[in-house]
């Protein structure tokens, strides 16, 4: 595979003047579904220390509670994307948003293990499909100029709704054994909320077109910037799906296939460099491998690591136009090497010592945040031809969720079978493996528009 490439002449549409309001406000609202995919991913962080006690888990049926949200995302965004492409992006989001609702209540409601799963399963259904449909939404209105921090604002909505796990998680901590079960129904009202608001929006401009629906797609791009700029827009988006195939079998293509497998690399290692080891499990690695913690504590302790995530997700967001995606992703994953490496030596001592495992835990998050967690959310948006934006996007965003299940679903098994330092070594040696990968074969996408990027891939 050759390095990475130059992209041809920016196209006359790229600099055309922005409506931020209305662009704002679609961006606002899809991003949502990212507070909702985050609070589910990270309510059971505290939520498990409960659960392993009223239902006496083992391990490994802990490893299953934590991981079967994860197993529901690998079936909605296999499904997502390919639906998207004939429904509509704005539609699915909006089943989505149904289907939050449903399993927040369901997961507030079990009694055993296994209804708590199949809740679990239903909300996994619904953050797969608005993991796959929310960033891809989103590019698909964005001015290619402001692309990246308006893609990113996915990723800080979703460490917004980590954020607002930990900080209910800790809040409702205090009101004994049964408080898991309001940490699950709270995530009922925004669910309402985004349902609501995703009849106020437009539908993506490339997807109208792509179905014929030139009149509705010029009326969209027109509210983005103005009639000029969507003239442009609008032909270059003509042009480009009038050479494509549509077909799934133009993604192995040989310059699709570059993309693709490329895509699924970022998409695998972004889970393997480790980070949900800590956002997953960090009340239960603080409790029970550090030891001196109560459930309040250690769910405390993670509040810090949230609003750290949170505060260097906005830092992200800021860079991400400016220095570009390849800077970022690389010094990213730079800093989760040094942080792996430090927490395979602090659970070497005797005890580890609990300020130092947490400070490491800090400087996880916050590498992963300000490159890897939005910076890969990014470029999978971007690389992909618009008539198949929505299947390629579901096939790397499957290959992600596939990763995440199995990290979550191993890692106590690995941490029991090698020890904690056993475990993060190994995610170590993942993060040296990303940087090699982005420094040989990602191209910088900054500022060119999605179907500049598309004839990269055909040069």
């Amino acid at each position: 595979m050759p390095g990475p490439i130059a992209f041809p002449r920016k196209s006359a549409a790229v600099h055309g003047p922005v409506n931020l309001l209305y662009v704002g406000l679609a961006t606002l609202v899809a991003a949502t579904s990212g507070l909702l995919f985050g609070f589910d991913i990270a309510v059971i962080n505290g939520a498990l220390l409960f659960l392993r006690q009223q239902f006496g888990l083992t391990e490994v049926q802990t490893e299953f509670a934590a991981s079967s949200l994860l197993a529901g995302c690998v079936a909605g965004a296999a499904i997502g994307g390919w639906i998207s492409d004939r429904l509509g992006r704005r539609k699915v989001l909006i089943y989505s948003a149904v289907l939050f609702a449903f399993s927040s209540i369901g997961a507030a409601l079990p009694r055993n293990l296994t209804e708590f799963t199949i809740a679990r399963l239903a909300g996994g259904l619904a953050i797969g499909a608005a993991s796959v449909l929310a960033p891809l939404y989103i590019a698909e209105v964005s001015p290619p100029h402001i692309r990246g921090r308006l893609v990113s604002l996915n990723q800080m909505a979703i460490v917004t709704g980590i954020l607002f796990a930990y900080v209910v998680n800790w809040t409702l901590s205090w009101a004994g054994p049964e408080s898991w079960r309001w940490m699950f129904a709270v995530a009922a009202v925004p669910s309402v909320l985004f349902l609501v608001a995703l009849f106020f929006v437009p539908e993506s401009p490339r997807w109208l077109t792509e179905q014929g629906r030139e009149d509705e797609a010029r009326y969209v791009l027109t509210r983005v910037s103005n009639a000029e700029t969507a003239a442009l827009q609008l032909d270059e988006i003509r042009s480009t799906i009038a050479e494509e195939s549509g077909t799934l079998k133009e993604l192995f293509e040989p310059g699709y296939r570059r993309a693709l497998s490329l895509a699924v690399a970022l998409a695998v290692l972004q889970q393997w460099t480790g980070v949900n080891t800590v956002l997953f499990y960090g009340s239960v690695i603080l409790k029970e491998q550090v030891g001196g913690h109560s459930e309040s504590a250690a769910i405390g302790a993670n509040v810090i690591i949230g609003l750290v995530n949170f505060l260097f997700t906005i830092v992200a967001i800021w860079l991400i136009d400016k220095l570009g995606r390849r800077v970022l992703l690389m010094g990213s994953a730079a800093g989760m090497v040094v942080a792996h490496l430090g927490l395979a030596i602090a659970f070497r001592m005797s005890p580890p010592p609990g300020a130092l495992v947490v400070a490491l835990m800090i400087l996880c998050v916050a590498s992963f945040a300000v490159g890897l967690g939005p910076g890969v959310w990014v470029v999978l948006s971007e690389i992909f031809p618009t008539r198949i934006r929505g299947r390629a996007m579901s096939i790397a965003t499957v290959s992600l969720w596939i990763a995440c299940v199995a990290l979550t679903f191993t890692f106590l098994s690995i941490a029991s079978a090698l020890g904690p330092s056993g475990a993060f070594g190994i995610y170590g040696l993942m993060c040296l493996a990303t940087i090699v990968i982005v420094a040989r074969w990602t191209p910088e996408t900054k500022g060119h528009t999605l179907e500049e990027i598309e004839h990269l891939w055909k040069r």
